[in-house]
């Protein structure tokens, strides 16, 4: 054995490179072809592994808790079905940005079949390296046991340098227990790296620009969070005098006390927000890639004639569907650790008047006047009330739907709180398992989770593991009994004909079902109800669900009429055509 080299295993050199990395979680549903890797990780004194009932739910969990720790996260999945669960996770890691490295056992490497002709050799083989190349950052099948070493260590650094996002590696079960030498491995990778004076030069005409406009705005994304970078942004936001709307990945880059603090802007965006952008002069785009959602489909109305200057450190996100005035292509830390120090902002005065026209928009158009019920609660209002009462709160979670954006429009974040949900994916069923992740990063801590009746129901056997491991995870579930998102789109565009939505659709007594896992739940029916329940819950610990109760045909508004100029919405403007719900 050469200098400087020692024996060990792959599994458990896996689980030593996880302690060197301080990783204290793992999220898996065991499977043949990981219980090596699961056994050798239950030996660890550092790290807990957490089983799951759904692979899927494992992923999303290793997602919640990266997004929330700084660190990567791990998920674990056997061959064959349990690799292919696994892959709405690494979706959703890759379009959000999020490092988590993804392990899945494969057969043993002589049942591996090398005939393109036949489809399988071994008992659940599958070529998931081969389905997962387009979602991940990088993706390989082990196929020696003494190239894992260098390979873990690559994956790990490609996950979490640049624009961060998922790895998977396919490790063969007989190769698990093969024995392997380690020795140095050479972690020399190139990095791209913006200069100061690429920076400087941007700050510069970013700086005469503010001096002529009257109006800016900084559009604040979710690049802000993923690059860890929220209390430089906030120091940034505060120096320069910018005014801040914020997308959907980005509700938690500003506190919602913030005086620069505008609203949620795009597709369900606050009236006030999305009017604020129509009438500003310049934006600065930051950690946003400016998609339909954000800009609706008046990209040419969106961009007008204002000056528009975008950070981003994906450059293929840098002019895509919006035409910039000056672009950056950086990574938000080296941009705000050189912008941070220049001296420039924008004029006191001239912002005070911005602003007191942006506050007398915001109280024409009231955030919770846009939905209001005829019977039940008004969701808008319930998020506010809630959010600002539970205080102990330190990370709320939106699944994916109406109360999605519903959360974004009236979630009042304050402090260092942060607001999880599936972006790019919008992925149903994200809610629980992510809220349960971000749990684990600190468990005395109080997690939030906002969920439709339809997303719960996608992994709703999560509830067992929240039961299990008395998490402080509050399940808000605002239940109007359809796919209300689905169902509001059906009403728009095929005259109120609600297949699969409200017809063909049904859903629990999400209140006993709790009951059933032991979980303390209550029903709610109106605003008062509500109020005493905030109150009788406000230091409550362990798992907790309040179903309340919405009506069936409530709207999410308002909403940018598609076919439109931007800022026009509905219900007063009516959409010419027809867009993705």
């Amino acid at each position: 054995m050469a200098s400087g080299q020692v024996k060990s295993t792959v599994s458990s050199h896996f689980v030593e490179v996880l302690e060197q990395n301080e990783i204290k979680h793992v999220f898996e549903l065991i499977g043949g072809m990981i219980t090596i890797l699961v056994d050798e990780l239950h030996k660890s004194d550092t790290i807990q592994v957490h089983s799951m009932h759904h692979e899927q739910a494992a992923a999303f969990a290793a997602e919640g808790l990266a997004r929330v720790d700084g660190k990567f996260g791990v998920a674990l999945a056997t061959s064959g079905p349990g690799a292919t669960n696994l892959i709405t996770g690494i979706g959703s890691c890759f379009f959000d940005s999020v490092p988590v490295l993804f392990i899945t056992g494969q057969v043993n490497s002589y049942e591996i079949s090398n005939n393109p002709d036949l489809r399988q050799s071994g008992f659940q083989e599958m070529d998931i390296v081969s389905m997962v190349k387009p979602i991940t950052k990088f993706a390989k099948r082990i196929t020696d046991p003494n190239e894992f070493s260098a390979v873990l260590m690559k994956a790990i650094k490609i996950a979490t340098t640049g624009r961060k996002g998922p790895v998977l590696i396919d490790i063969p079960m007989d190769y698990q227990q093969a024995e392997i030498q380690i020795g140095t491995v050479n972690q020399s990778s190139k990095v791209a790296s913006t200069n100061d004076s690429k920076v400087i030069e941007f700050n510069q005409q970013l700086a005469s620009a503010l001096d002529q406009c009257m109006r800016p705005l900084i559009i604040a994304g979710g690049g802000i969070a993923a690059a860890t970078q929220t209390s430089n942004f906030r120091d940034f936001v505060a120096a320069k005098r910018i005014p801040v709307v914020k997308t959907l990945m980005g509700i938690d880059s500003l506190p919602n006390a913030s005086k620069l603090n505008v609203g949620f802007l795009g597709s369900y965006g606050n009236r006030w927000a999305n009017q604020a952008i129509a009438e500003s002069d310049l934006l600065l785009v930051m950690g946003s890639r400016l998609d339909i959602r954000q800009t609706g489909s008046d990209v040419t109305g969106f961009k007008g004639d204002r000056n528009i200057f975008q950070v981003d450190i994906d450059s293929a996100e840098i002019d895509y569907r919006v035409q910039t005035t000056k672009s950056l292509n950086c990574s938000l830390a080296e941009y705000l650790a050189v912008a941070n120090k220049a001296q420039f902002n924008f004029n006191a005065q001239k912002l005070e008047t911005w602003l007191d026209h942006l506050t007398s928009l915001k109280h024409k158009y009231p955030h919770d006047s846009e939905n209001i019920p005829t019977q039940g609660v008004n969701p808008n209002s319930a998020i506010e009330k809630i959010s600002r009462a539970w205080q102990e709160v330190g990370t709320f979670v939106s699944d994916v739907g109406q109360h999605q954006m519903w959360v974004a429009q009236s979630l009042q974040i304050s402090g260092d709180q942060r607001c999880l949900t599936s972006g790019g994916m919008g992925a149903m069923g994200f809610g629980l398992p992510a809220a349960i992740g971000a749990a684990f990063n600190n468990l005395g801590n109080t997690i939030c989770l906002f969920v439709g009746d339809g997303g719960l129901q996608l992994n709703i056997q999560e509830f067992e593991t929240l039961k299990r491991n008395n998490l402080n995870v509050r399940l808000v579930v605002l239940d109007n009994q359809t796919h209300g998102m689905v169902r509001q789109f059906q009403e728009t565009y095929f005259q109120g004909r609600y297949g699969s939505t409200v017809e063909g659709y049904s859903a629990p007594n999400f209140a006993s079902v709790a009951a059933a896992y032991g979980i303390e739940s209550i029903e709610i029916y109106s605003d008062q109800e509500l109020e005493l329940a905030i109150i009788k819950y406000e230091n409550f610990k362990g798992p907790l669900l309040l179903n309340i109760r919405i009506e069936t045909l409530l709207n999410v508004y308002p909403k940018l009429a598609f076919g439109q100029n931007f800022g026009d919405m509905e219900p007063q403007v009516k959409s010419s055509e027809m867009e993705g719900t």
